[in-house]
């Protein structure tokens, strides 16, 4: 047993994470997670209200009775999300841990503050660390260079992003990018984190309501099969390498060239129904972080949890010995 202050926090088994993830982090899986002992997200955003919202946590509820948590990923849309909706209906739910990205929640923490729901927001840098801490988050997930999604524009490595985060902070640090076994656990743990976040781990387990297609090609792909896209508009992705985040590249090879000339390509829509939902891995742009170098099967998140904690204690007892 792995205790840190994320367990002792959040009341749950062990210091594992499944962040929100856009098409993935649905109830179904967010319970299968929390049944196995690690704490999941739902993902705010999927969802068109906070009435939506609330559903799909009161249908999480009745298939786990372990903490979970909900994501909220505050970023400029072409159509406004609902986000107060979204808080009231975590608050109402009496939900008592949030995951937040994108800008620091400053304008949703007096209120989350105020039911005692502890909140942890994920960052790219020291600097803006320093900042959400500042601001009053209880936790900070910080991501490396090797995540899946947004991984900022400074290009850091895990390795050296995440102590120098747990050095200028003094709150817990769950570490997050290339997170994928046991092994990862141990060294995050070793560097000063209190727990891992995984994404694209999580994405290739049985509960995890994406095409079958799709967890297959994590399990191929190697740490050479991703493709960073979106730098020339200073707002790095890191996605699953295909013919259409290839040709997305090709494009932004030119810098004159503005998101209007990708648009079309990039629509989140399309890597949705196309990927995610449909199984053509080369129908859009859909997020896979280099950790899938380290996944090699398709677990239930029971499996999963399991193994990577008893792959975690053999670490230690070996590093012991």
């Amino acid at each position: 047993m792995i205790k840190t202050r994320l367990t002792e926090m959040f009341g749950v088994e062990t210091p594992i994470c499944m962040g929100g993830m856009t098409g993935v982090g649905y109830g179904e899986l967010v319970a299968a997670v929390a049944n196995a002992g690690a704490l999941g997200f739902i993902t705010a955003h999927m969802f068109p209200s906070g009435e939506a919202l609330l559903a799909e946590i009161e249908k999480t509820k009745a298939l786990t009775s372990k903490p979970f948590g909900v994501n909220l990923t505050l970023l400029p849309s072409i159509n406004p999300i609902p986000y107060d909706e979204y808080r009231e209906a975590i608050i109402s739910s009496g939900i008592k841990i949030v995951e937040t990205a994108g800008r620091a929640p400053t304008d949703h923490l007096p209120r989350f503050k105020e039911h005692g729901v502890k909140v942890i927001h994920k960052c790219t840098s020291v600097r803006h660390a320093v900042s959400a801490v500042k601001k009053g988050v209880d936790v900070i997930s910080i991501d490396g260079f090797e995540c899946a999604g947004h991984p900022g524009e400074d290009d850091v490595g895990l390795v050296v992003l995440l102590p120098a985060t747990v050095d200028a902070v003094d709150v817990p640090v769950i570490a997050s990018g290339g997170m994928a076994d046991g092994r990862g656990l141990v060294a995050a743990l070793a560097l000063g984190a209190d727990g891992v976040n995984m994404g694209t781990r999580f994405c290739a387990t049985i509960e995890a309501q994406i095409h079958q297609n799709v967890k297959q090609a994590i399990v191929d792909n190697t740490e050479l099969d991703t493709i960073l896209v979106g730098r020339t508009l200073k707002n790095t992705a890191r996605v699953a390498k295909n013919s259409v985040s290839s040709q997305v590249y090709a494009i932004q090879q030119d810098p004159t060239k503005t998101f209007e000339d990708v648009k079309a390509l990039m629509a989140g829509q399309r890597g949705r129904d196309n990927v995610l939902r449909d199984g053509d891995v080369d129908g859009g742009i859909w997020t896979s972080g280099q950790s899938q170098a380290l996944i090699h099967d398709i677990p239930t998140c029971a499996e999963l949890v399991k193994n990577i904690m008893a792959q975690a204690e053999a670490v230690r007892a070996k590093l012991a010995g």
